[in-house]
C-alpha cells in the first residue's frame, strides 16, 4: 500500500514539473514573439542594414594647356533584382536576356544565365551580381534597351553599380609624377600629394546585407550625397614632357644606364614644364618606377656641378678674378693623405680660373678653395647656406630628399673634407635642388621655389591659385653673377660641353661626372649630369639631366647627359617663338619696279594684280586659262601658255602647285627638286610624249 502511494506521489510530482516546464516554455515563446518582438526586429534590422560610405568621383589632373593627365572614368557592375519583375515581363524577356548576357560576357551559355536568374527568383533573392566584369558607359546604355532591363530599375530590377576607375589618357607619360593612391591611402606623386583635394568627401547611404555577404544599396531619405574631388592644374607641358622622356629613354638605352631624370623649369616662375624619371626594369627597358629628381634614391654626390657654388664663395669672399692663374701641375695633387686627380692625362698645367671652371679642373678649384677657406671652413659653409643649398627644397610633392652637408663639428670632418667638398663630394643633393640653384643664376640671383601645381578648381571656378615663391632674394652679388655667367657660357663655347654648342642660341651650364660611392668605396662607375639654362643672354628655361651608371666608352657628363639637354632645348627653341630674335621689318620704298610675275592661272594672277593696283591686260588672241607674262610700259601683258595634248607644256616660272597641276593633268608623272619657281624641266617644251612618262622639274 505504501508502495502504491509512493508511485502515485511520484507521478503527480512529475506531472506537476512537466506542467510548470511547459508553462515556462510557453511564457518564453510569448515573451519573444509579442513582448520583445519589437526589440528583436530592431536587432535583426541592425544586423542586415548599415549606413556605409559612398565614394565620390575623384578630381582630374590637368596639364598646363588643359590636357587630361589623369581622370576617373565611370564603369559599372551589372546586377539584378529578379523578384521585382512582373511575371508577364519576366516570361517574355528571360530567354532573350539570357542570350544577350551570354553573347556579351562570353563566359556562360544562355541556359546557364537563365538558370542563375531563375534560381534567384525562385529563392526570393532580391539582389544578384550577373557578372563581375565591369562595363563602360556606352555598353550600359545599350543594355538598358535589353528585354526586362528596358523596364528600368523599379520594374525591370536592373542595377548598374557605378565603379570609378583611374585613367591616364597619355598612358605612361609622366606616370610617376602623376602617381597613384592605393586602397590603404598610400601612394606617390601628385595623386598622393594632393589626395585630400582630389579625393573629395564620402557620402553615406543605406545598404542591406544579402546572401553571399554582399551589400545591396537601399534608397533612403537619410542618404548623404558625396562631394566630388576638385581638379588640379599642373605646370606640365605635354609636348616638352614627351620630348624629355623620349630623349632620356633613348640615351639611357644607348648607354645601358641604371636610371636617369630630366627636369625643365621656367626661370622666372619656377614652373616645372617637364619632369621625367626612368629606371631600368629589364634589359633595354625603362619605366617610371621612382621619382629620382626629388626623392632619396636620387640624392647623391653631385660632382663638378657643385663647383659653381665654390667659385661663387671665392668671388664673394676674395678679390680673385677670372684671369687669375692656378698651377695644376701634372694632373695630380696631394691634400694630406689623399691624391686628387684631373681628368686630363698629364694635367692642365698653369691655367686661369675661368679655364679651370670651363675645363672642370678638380685641382684648380680645390686648391683655391683650400687656399682661402682652409683656415676658416665655417666661412665657406656660411656661403653655401646663404645660397640656399643646406635646406631641403620645400616642394608641392611629398617625398623630397633632404640635402646632406657636413659641418666642422661632424665626426667625419677632416683636412681633406673641404677640398673634396669644393668639387661636389662628401655632400649630397637631389637633382631638383641643383636645378633650383642654377635657375637662381639665370634669374639674376633670385632663387624661386619649384612649382608643379598652379591652381585647383571646380569646373571653371578657380579655388586656389599658387604664385611664385622666393626662397632667397639674392644668392650673391651682381658682380659675382656677371663673372659666373661668363664662366657658364664658356663651358659650352670652349669648355667641356662644346658638343652641344648651338649657332642659333647660347647655353650656359656645367657638366658633372662624379665617381659613384658603392659600399663606402668609390668605384670606376659614374653619376653624370648637365645642368644649365637657355638662351644664355635672356634665360627663359633651366634644365638638369642626370644619367646614372652609364656603361661603355665616353662616360663623362658631356658625352652622356649633355646631349639630352641639347635635344630638349633644341625642340623648345624651335617651337617657342618668344625665344627667337624678332626680325624688324624694313619699310619698302616704292621705286616703280613691278614684282616679278612669271605666269600661272589667269584668274589668280588677275586677282593679285587688281589687289596691288598693277595695270594689266590680255594680249591679242589670249584666251587660255594658263598664261605667261611680259612687262611693257609698266603694264603686265598676258599671253597664252599653250597646253596641247601630247605636247609637253612649258612650266618654267610657275610655282610647284601650278606646275604639278598642269603636268599631271596631261598625264605626266612628276618628280621635283628644290623650292620656289620652276627654272628647268627635263623634257623640253613642245616635245611629244606618251601618258605615264616621267618628267623632272627643278625649282629655285
Amino acid at each position: 500500500m505504501n508502495i502504491k502511494k509512493s508511485i502515485v506521489l511520484r507521478i503527480r510530482v512529475a506531472f506537476l514539473v512537466t506542467l510548470l516546464f511547459s508553462f515556462a516554455i510557453g511564457y518564453k515563446i510569448i515573451n519573444i514573439q509579442f513582448i520583445k518582438s519589437e526589440r528583436w526586429a530592431k536587432l535583426h534590422e541592425e544586423n542586415i542594414l548599415d549606413f556605409k560610405d559612398v565614394k565620390p568621383t575623384r578630381g582630374n589632373i590637368f596639364s598646363a594647356d588643359g590636357s587630361l593627365l589623369a581622370t576617373s572614368l565611370p564603369f559599372y557592375r551589372l546586377c539584378i533584382d529578379p523578384v521585382i519583375v512582373e511575371n508577364d515581363v519576366y516570361r517574355k524577356g528571360i530567354d532573350q536576356l539570357s542570350k544577350n548576357l551570354s553573347a556579351y560576357f562570353k563566359d556562360k551559355s544562355a541556359s546557364e544565365y537563365k538558370r542563375k536568374i531563375n534560381d534567384a527568383r525562385r529563392g526570393n533573392k532580391r539582389y544578384i551580381v550577373l557578372n563581375h566584369k565591369l562595363i563602360n558607359y556606352q555598353d550600359k546604355k545599350e543594355m538598358t534597351e535589353w528585354p526586362i532591363f528596358s523596364e528600368g530599375r523599379s520594374k525591370g530590377g536592373v542595377v548598374f553599380e557605378k565603379v570609378d576607375k583611374r585613367f591616364m589618357p597619355f598612358s605612361f607619360l609622366a606616370q610617376r609624377t602623376v602617381g597613384f593612391v592605393n586602397e590603404e591611402n598610400h601612394g606617390a606623386g601628385l595623386e598622393y600629394s594632393f589626395n585630400k583635394e582630389l579625393a573629395g568627401k564620402n557620402g553615406k547611404a543605406l545598404f542591406k546585407k544579402i546572401s553571399g555577404g554582399n551589400w545591396k544599396p537601399v534608397h533612403d531619405e537619410n542618404e548623404i550625397t558625396p562631394v566630388d574631388g576638385i581638379d588640379i592644374v599642373t605646370t606640365i607641358d605635354i609636348n616638352i614632357q614627351d620630348v624629355a622622356e623620349a630623349s632620356l629613354r633613348n640615351h639611357l638605352a644607348a648607354h645601358d644606364a641604371d636610371y636617369g631624370c630630366v627636369v625643365l623649369m621656367e626661370v622666372a616662375t619656377g614652373e616645372i614644364k617637364a619632369i621625367a624619371n626612368l629606371g631600368k626594369v629589364a634589359e633595354g627597358r625603362y619605366a617610371e618606377n621612382y621619382n629620382y629628381a626629388i626623392g632619396n634614391q636620387g640624392l647623391t654626390e653631385p660632382g663638378s656641378t657643385f663647383k659653381l657654388a665654390s667659385v661663387i664663395a671665392l668671388f664673394e669672399d676674395t678679390d680673385i678674378n677670372l684671369a687669375d692663374t692656378i698651377d695644376t701641375g701634372n694632373g695630380e695633387y696631394e691634400f694630406y693623405d689623399r691624391i686628387m686627380r684631373d681628368s686630363k692625362p698629364g694635367g692642365y698645367g698653369k691655367i686661369t680660373l675661368q679655364q679651370a671652371f670651363e675645363k672642370s679642373s678638380n685641382i684648380a678649384i680645390s686648391k683655391k678653395v683650400n687656399e682661402y677657406f682652409g683656415a676658416k671652413p665655417d666661412k665657406f659653409l656660411e656661403y653655401i647656406q646663404k645660397m640656399g643649398l643646406t635646406e631641403p627644397v620645400v616642394f608641392q610633392m611629398d617625398g623630397v630628399a633632404k640635402p646632406y652637408f657636413k659641418t666642422t663639428a661632424s665626426k667625419t670632418w677632416s683636412g681633406t673634407t673641404l677640398p673634396w667638398m669644393s668639387i661636389g663630394y662628401e655632400l649630397s643633393m637631389s637633382p631638383i635642388h641643383t636645378l633650383s640653384f642654377y635657375n637662381a643664376i639665370a634669374n639674376n640671383g633670385k632663387m624661386v621655389r619649384p612649382m608643379i601645381v598652379k591652381e585647383t578648381r571646380v569646373a571653371d571656378h578657380v579655388l586656389d591659385k599658387y604664385d611664385t615663391e622666393v626662397v632667397v632674394d639674392k644668392i650673391c652679388s651682381d658682380e659675382t653673377l656677371r663673372k659666373v655667367k661668363i664662366m657658364l657660357e664658356g663651358v659650352v663655347e670652349s669648355g667641356t660641353a662644346t658638343n652641344i654648342k648651338n649657332v642659333n642660341y647660347k647655353i650656359g651650364g656645367k657638366t658633372g661626372t662624379a665617381q659613384r660611392l658603392v659600399k663606402q668605396r668609390y668605384t670606376q662607375t659614374y653619376y653624370t649630369s648637365f645642368v644649365g639654362y637657355f638662351p644664355a643672354d635672356r634665360p627663359k628655361y633651366s634644365c638638369i639631366v642626370v644619367i646614372d651608371n652609364p656603361k661603355g666608352f665616353n662616360l663623362y657628363g658631356s658625352d652622356v647627359a649633355a646631349p639630352v639637354f641639347k635635344e630638349v632645348a633644341d625642340k623648345i627653341f624651335a617651337q617657342d617663338l618668344e625665344l627667337h630674335t624678332p626680325i624688324v621689318p624694313q619699310e619698302l620704298v616704292n621705286t616703280g619696279i613691278y614684282p616679278t610675275i612669271k605666269g600661272g592661272l589667269f584668274d589668280d594672277l588677275k586677282y593679285l594684280c587688281d589687289a596691288l593696283k598693277i595695270p594689266h591686260h590680255k594680249g591679242a588672241n589670249a584666251n587660255d586659262d594658263w598664261v605667261t607674262s611680259h612687262l611693257e610700259n609698266k603694264t603686265v601683258i598676258w599671253y597664252d601658255r599653250k597646253i596641247v595634248t601630247g605636247i609637253v607644256p612649258d612650266v618654267t616660272g610657275l610655282r610647284l602647285k601650278d606646275a604639278l597641276y598642269i603636268l599631271e593633268n596631261v598625264g605626266l608623272h612628276v618628280q621635283y627638286q628644290g623650292t620656289g619657281r620652276v627654272v628647268s624641266q627635263s623634257i623640253t617644251k613642245g616635245t611629244r610624249y606618251n601618258k605615264g612618262n616621267y618628267i623632272t622639274i627643278v625649282l629655285n
